[in-house]
């Protein structure tokens, strides 16, 4: 199991409203590189795109302790299988937020996409505070 972690994030938001938004799917998409994804779709519950120049990516709302994480799955067009954890801790006026992927990967696909969903984790994690301004 390969583990890959974003960056640690606060964001301006309780973690029960930060919960909402990202338990939405539909909202997914407002942290995605735009200009790098296409064939979004979404159910509110699941989402997938196409990343470019590589696989369609889904996911599906899993569970979660309440408030203080979420958990998605790959679905099944996913080029491996996955879980992606969001942990959501209060902290200070606001939410500290990171993700965590378990991925199983074996080592060639390790080298490929390690750094590059490193990459996209920290991504989505500064657009996520620009979600909730100040």
């Amino acid at each position: 199991m390969t583990r890959i972690e974003s960056k640690k994030v606060q964001v301006n938001g309780s973690p029960e409203a930060v919960r909402a938004y990202l338990t939405n799917t539909d909202n997914i998409v407002n942290l995605l590189p735009s200009e790098r994804i296409s064939d979004w779709k979404s159910t509110g519950t699941s989402c997938s795109f196409k990343v470019q120049g590589a696989y369609t990516i889904g996911l599906e709302l899993i569970a979660g302790e309440e408030t203080k994480e979420i958990r998605f799955r790959s679905t099944d067009g996913s080029p491996f299988p996955f879980t992606l954890t969001v942990h959501l801790p209060e902290k200070e006026a606001g939410t500290e937020v990171w993700q965590v992927c378990d991925a199983q990967l074996n080592p060639f696909l390790v080298m490929i996409v390690k750094e590059p969903l490193r990459n996209l984790f920290d991504y989505m994690a500064d657009k996520l505070v620009l979600q909730f301004p100040s």
